[in-house]
């Protein structure tokens, strides 16, 4: 079975035991999440969409809060003398999916 959710403004396809990268979540390793916001499911005959999905539920594990790699942003303007270089690191949480379902 597996289940689309969203969560930070994105959507993720997961799996039971499925580990995931999203954007930061509150909480400590080995605490327990739940999305609520789940758009389809679907298992080897059927799928279900929008309203159809119900009350369903996907549960997960915080493995570890990390920075993930760094981004580079890098401005110029030509003939200028205009420079500019800074680097950014977003903070992401891993996430094992441990059920889905009611």
């Amino acid at each position: 079975m597996f289940a689309v959710i969203k969560t930070g403004g994105k959507q993720y396809r997961v799996a039971k035991d499925d580990v995931i990268v999203v954007e930061k979540l509150a909480g400590d390793a080995g605490a327990k999440v739940t999305f609520d916001q789940v758009l389809m499911t679907g298992d080897g005959n059927s799928v279900k969409v929008g309203k159809d999905v119900g009350n369903v539920t996907v549960t997960g594990e915080l493995i570890e809060t990390a920075k993930g790699d760094k981004v580079t942003v890098f401005k110029k303007r030509r003939r200028n003398t205009y420079r500019r270089k800074i680097g950014h690191r977003q903070t992401e949480t891993r996430v094992k999916i441990t059920a889905i379902g009611k």
